[in-house]
């Protein structure tokens, strides 16, 4: 009532009886209603500090508008908070309504007192009993022995919940005893456990089963540097791969990134008794600079090569590249790209956006030359108390160039987990003309939207949550490539639902996704989970 301008809104009476069997109780609520308010007038009075015209702008609700205590409070703490950006941590905003019951309209004034300006003396890192405080103090943008700033403090929370260490930070800010211009700010964590055992298992109608593995430590040591060594065993993709990860390599918070890895990849694993396989050795290295407290640049590069083994089951459009370059192709990639990261969260984001987009380019250095543009993006919008609705869309381009093939063993692949759920791994896109199998392809573009909420019973735990998805998308290739697209524009849809659980050997997500609509030649895969991946 108190929203939609009834200011008069009363609770007379509240009467309970009980039914003459003594089975059932009667509530009876006598209320009394009124006539709803407009707002005649608003104005701000006290101590402005000669910023009227700033704090102006933040009043939510407008002369002619119904009265909502909801803008009011909105507006309120909108002008708090606005003061605590200048120091002004203990700001009070006290609403003064003068009521006209003749035409029913009500004149605000928002008395604004300031109250005392702040700093803060020290900040206390609380219940990191593993991660080291410097890892913490890096992250924090208000300072000790500077102005309290709460727009410094909401960020600081932010950036270090976005660490992915701690499922759950909480800043406050005590006054120092003795004083009336100092305050201490607390910042209390709850680790979580950094080391993940990935594991990965698929389960199809024809009774294949894949399972992968891998070890990674996101927190070495408490010191903020990650380390992981990925074997995964799946029959299609095994990977012995190393990486190490500093997020301070410099003072000024330049990131860099090592990556050696070995793989191997057999595409067709599913839909041919061909043994083709792809086996690649490399390393990379790469440097991000932070150019904002959210965006961040990388530079890099590498060197791989790449081995191709084939059959004679092997679809024509892969032999006919291997004739092309040779049986083993030598790549120099150099790489550049971008990313900002606005999530409230890493581990479970319930609001902002994460976007990255990275280009790599092969060099004459090696026997390809190409140029490869990925692109992600990610939105959270939280609509309630735990319900989190989530969108996710990448895509990725690949064109060989001076006049050569695009290189396979750059093939983009969708299907499975990670991609559209429902159908198998890496079974979507262009298929080989000659053998029908799912060779990838040089363009790629994946949505998935999905919708999480605590699960019924546990209340608000964000440890433990359901969801429902909706993912779309496909891969497409080059008429060179020897492959073609089939169904309508070469869509395919899933849809299903799942369960997310923070376990305490990663993150869990267990999913059952159905096709939305079938095409002669898909491959179906219902059931799937896996251990430490994201979206």
């Amino acid at each position: 009532y108190l929203n939609r301008g009834y200011l008069e809104f009363n609770i007379d009476s509240t009467q309970v009886s009980i039914s003459p069997d003594k089975k059932d109780m009667y509530l009876t609520i006598a209320l009394h209603e009124g006539e709803p308010y407009k707002i005649s007038a608003i104005k701000l009075s006290g101590n402005l500090l000669d910023r009227q015209a700033e704090l102006t702008k933040l009043i939510k609700i407008k002369p002619g508008d119904r009265f909502s205590a909801e803008k009011l409070q909105a507006t309120t703490k909108a002008i708090v908070d606005k003061l605590g950006e200048y120091g002004y941590a203990f700001a009070q905003v006290n609403a003064q309504p003068q009521i006209n019951q003749a035409d029913h309209t009500v004149d605000l004034t928002l008395n604004v007192d300031p109250s005392r300006r702040v700093y803060v003396r020290r900040v206390n890192i609380v219940g990191n009993t593993r991660t080291r405080d410097e890892v913490v103090r890096r992250e924090m943008r208000q300072l000790e022995s500077s102005w309290f700033d709460s727009s410094r403090l909401a960020l600081s929370k932010d950036r270090v919940n976005r660490l992915g260490y701690f499922t759950d930070v909480d800043v406050t800010t005590i006054p120092v005893e003795g004083t009336n211009d100092q305050v201490d700010v607390d910042v209390k964590v709850t680790e979580k456990p950094t080391g993940a055992i990935t594991l990965g298992a698929g389960f199809s109608s024809t009774d294949k089963v894949v399972l992968s593995a891998g070890v990674s430590q996101d927190n070495v040591f408490g010191s903020g540097t990650s380390l992981s060594v990925n074997i995964n065993t799946a029959k299609t993709y095994r990977t012995l791969t190393v990486t190490q990860v500093d997020p301070y390599f410099t003072i000024d918070g330049i990131k860099r990134i090592t990556d050696l890895y070995y793989r191997t990849y057999q595409p067709l694993y599913y839909s041919t008794n061909s043994s083709f396989k792809i086996v690649t050795v490399g390393g990379d290295l790469k440097f991000g600079i932070p150019f904002s407290e959210q965006d961040t640049v990388y530079f890099g590069a590498g060197v791989e090569q790449n081995t191709l083994d084939i059959d004679s089951a092997t679809p024509q459009s892969y032999i006919d590249y291997v004739k092309e370059f040779g049986r083993v192709v030598n790549n120099v990639p150099v790489t550049v790209g971008w990313s900002r990261d606005n999530r409230d969260s890493a581990l479970v984001p319930s609001r902002g956006y994460y976007t990255q987009t990275n280009a790599e380019y092969g060099t004459p250095a090696g026997n390809t030359t190409y140029v490869k543009v990925d692109a992600q993006a990610q939105y959270y919008y939280s609509f309630a108390r735990g319900f989190v609705l989530g969108f996710n869309l990448q895509g990725g381009y690949g064109k060989g160039l001076q006049g050569q093939t695009y290189p396979i063993f750059k093939n983009y692949y969708a299907g499975g987990i990670g991609s559209v759920r429902g159908y198998e791994p890496s079974s979507l896109g262009p298929r080989d003309t000659t053998t029908g199998d799912p060779i990838g392809g040089s363009r790629m573009a994946v949505g998935n939207i999905e919708l999480t909420f605590p699960l019924p019973g546990t209340g608000y735990d964000r440890t433990l949550r359901v969801f429902t998805f909706l993912d779309g998308g496909n891969v497409w290739g080059d008429p060179g490539q020897g492959g073609t697209s089939t169904g309508a524009n070469g869509l395919r849809y899933g849809y299903g639902f799942g369960l997310a659980w923070i376990s305490p050997i990663g993150p869990l997500k267990l999913s059952l996704g159905f096709p939305v609509t079938k095409h002669a030649g898909d491959q179906y895969q219902k059931f799937q989970f896996q251990i430490g991946t994201a979206f």
